[in-house]
Order: C-alpha cells, then structure tokens, then sequence
C-alpha cells in the first residue's frame, strides 16, 4: 500500500516511478479519489462541530426558557443527514483503498529501470559450470530412468504439473529441507516456524497476493487459500501489531508447501519439475526498522547462496529491473542456478526488500520511545526445494545414469554418495 502523502506532495515523481513498472499514470486519479475523500471527511467534522454546538445551546436555551424550535429542527436535519455522509465516506475510503491496493510498490532508486528480464543486471556468477564428456540429460529423464521420479502416477492422482518422488529422490527432498532449515537457524539467526498451509483473506492481502493475483492461487469454498510461499502466514505474523524497536530485526524461516494455478504460464515448462501446481521451498523472513531494510536484503541474500555455496552449485546473482520485479518488491536479487540439459541459468531464489508495502497494508508498526511508523519486511527463497533437485540431478549426473551426493548432504543421506546405489 502507498502513503497517499508522499504521492501529494510529488505526485510526478509517483507517475514517473509506475511508468518504470508498467503502469500508466495514475497520481491525478489518486489524487481526485483522495480528495472527494478528504471533502465528505471535512464536512463531517464540521457537522459533528455543529451538533456538539447545537447541543451546547439547546442546554442553555432550557435553562433560560427559550424557544428552541429552530435549534431542534437544525439538529434533526444534522442527525439525519450524519449517517448518509459517514456512509459516503465509508465507499470513498474504501474505493481509494481499492485502487491504491492494484498499484505496485515503488522501485528503489538503485534499481533499473526496464520492461522486463532483458534489463536485469548480473551482480556475480560464482562457480563453473560443470564439463561433461558426454550429452547431459535433463532431470525428468534421469529421475524416471531411476524409477525415483513419478510423472505418469502423479498426473493419474491430481493431473498434470504435479510431481511423486520416490526412494532416494524422496530422501534427497527431505534432506535438502533439513539442511537447509539447520543452515539458517545455527548459522544465520533465523527463527523456525511452522505454519498452516492454509491462511484467510486478509493475510493473503497484506503480503499482496490479493485482490490483484487472485487468479494465480488456489481457494478453498470456505474462503481460505492456499499458500503460494511460507512468505504469507510469516509476515502476516505480525498483522496489526506494534512492535518495540529493540525486538528488531524479526528474522523467520519456515519449511512448507507452496501452491501456485501457473495461470499465465500456459505452455510453459511443462515437462518436468521447473513449474509445478506444488512444490516444497525454505522461505525466509525478515522484519525490520526502514532504516536497515538495504543492510538486511544483502543479509538475506547472503544467507540463501550459503546454501547453494555449500552444494557446490554454478549461479548468478541477477539485480532485477523495475519491470520484472514482484508487485510486492522494491529491489529483488535473484539467484539463478545453472541448469546443464537448457544450458541456461534458472531461478532458484528471489529475495526482496518490500519496504513499508506490505506493513501499510497489514497494520504493521514498530514504536519506541522517540519514533513510530511503519515497520520494513524483507522475503527470500532459502531455497525452493523442487528446483534445487533439479539443479542436483543434472549437475552432478554421470555417464552411467546415477547421481553423486552434494558432500554437505551425504550425513543427511545416511552416508549415501550415489542416487542409484544400493543402500
């Protein structure tokens, strides 16, 4: 959500920034809602000043004896009309809350400026690419070949972008989690939770999910959705809640499934585990005062290469363009690891610094004794799960059709260094 004040007072600035987002100017819009808005408000204050004055004088006309005909008539004709006013500014709020609710957040200053991926700038690529003697395969072959990826079953189950693993890979997916859950708590501070997988419409949109992207998650017919990251019920964790500056930074990690329809992604990565109805990620959160939100992003993102650093995986750091960043976002890196059989780096984490955004939109405030406001939130991949066995499978494939084990995972594997192995 937008502080209506900052769009007042430069309202160029603000079409300036939509345009960099795709966005057609829209401050004068804005700024005609807000003060109609304003208007119906100032006029019921003067009318509750009126019938609190109203009332004074009628107070003293009784104890004089007074005619008092005309002071009544006035104030029946306030009381009357109070409801329908209040009621207009309740559809005038609620219409400004509405439009303002559909605007993506602004970019950051250091962001560039683009339509899309094609403007995104490499931060860094660390690894080598891995050489191999022989054609690689992609991941959905060498998963099937081994009888440890399921496409046809899981399709026979719940239709087609769905994914069973089985055996070892099942057991490389729960490792990956813990890994990647101890990783963040000993090392890097964050604090686990475990959240339902289900989460009502008001958390839904205060992370921004709603009402824009309805069509991009699933709902239930009692009204609840589920989650398209972990993202949603951590940072709705502190909805409506004031915070003392020395609780700062809140920092959460969370294991869960994620749902998301793919709706505008018709055609797209349909075979495989890229781009699944359900997949399993590590997410991380962070709550902090505005003025550490740059500080915490490098943090965060620091935080998710660790782990691909230690599984010993080829990536880039990508700084995303205004065009191609989440509504939510007002700077986003990503990290793309690199993906052998498409000889082509992918997404495997984004993290984002949302600023004020989503607080505005959740009620979300810090306080101490000299200030308040609102409080900044931060979300990152830590990673996503599904694609990081994929990034496994086909990095460290061998000629012979099996896999080798990350070292740093082989103790989650029970001493396992090779999928397709006897063990």
């Amino acid at each position: 959500m937008h502080d209506i004040r900052r769009i007042r007072e430069n309202p160029s600035s603000f079409d300036c920034a939509m345009g960099s987002r795709g966005v057609a100017p829209v401050a004068s819009v804005i700024l005609d809602m807000d003060a109609r808005r304003r208007e119906v408000v100032s006029n019921l204050q003067l009318m509750q000043s009126r019938r609190n004055e109203i009332a004074s004088l009628v107070a003293v006309a009784k104890q004089n004896c007074g005619d008092m005909t005309e002071l009544e008539r006035e104030a029946a004709d306030l009381k009357r009309m109070t409801p329908l006013l209040e009621k207009k500014a309740e559809t005038l709020t609620s219409q400004l809350k509405d439009f303002l609710s559909a605007i993506p957040n602004v970019p950051r200053p250091d962001v560039p400026l683009g339509a899309n991926e094609m403007a995104n700038v490499c931060q860094r690529i660390i690894g080598e690419v891995p050489q191999f003697d022989f054609s690689p395969k992609p991941h959905y072959e060498i998963g099937e070949t081994l009888g440890m990826i399921d496409f046809a079953s899981a399709v026979k189950i719940s239709g087609s972008r769905f994914t069973i693993l089985r055996q070892q890979i099942a057991r490389l997916e729960r490792a990956l989690k813990n890994f990647m859950l101890d990783t963040h708590t000993n090392e890097f501070g964050y604090e686990e939770v475990c959240v339902p997988f289900l989460v009502n419409r008001e958390c839904m949109y205060g992370t921004g999910q709603l009402p824009k992207f309805a069509e991009d998650s699933f709902s239930t017919m009692d009204g609840r959705w589920l989650i398209p990251t972990s993202e949603v019920p951590l940072t709705n964790l502190v909805r409506d809640m004031i915070i003392a500056v020395s609780r700062l930074p809140m920092r959460m990690t969370a294991y869960s499934a994620c749902f998301r329809s793919e709706a505008g992604a018709a055609g797209r990565d349909t075979r495989g585990m890229i781009r699944n109805h359900q997949f399993s990620k590590v997410e991380l959160v962070s709550v902090v005062h505005p003025s550490n939100g740059e500080e915490e992003l490098e943090r965060m993102t620091h935080a998710a290469e660790a782990i691909l650093q230690r599984l010993e995986l080829p990536y880039r750091v990508m700084l995303l363009s205004s065009g191609d960043m989440g509504f939510s976002a007002e700077k986003t890196y990503d990290l793309e690891v690199w993906i052998p059989s498409e000889n082509k780096y992918r997404e495997i984490s984004s993290c984002s610094l949302c600023g004020q955004f989503q607080a505005r939109r959740m009620g979300a405030r810090y306080k101490d004794d000299s200030e308040k406001g609102f409080v900044s939130t931060l979300n990152g991949s830590g990673l996503a799960i599904g694609r990081t066995i994929v990034a496994i499978l086909e990095n460290y494939q061998l000629v012979n059709g099996k896999v080798m084990v990350p070292e740093v995972l082989v103790p989650y594997m029970d001493g396992l260094r090779e999928l397709g192995e006897s063990g």
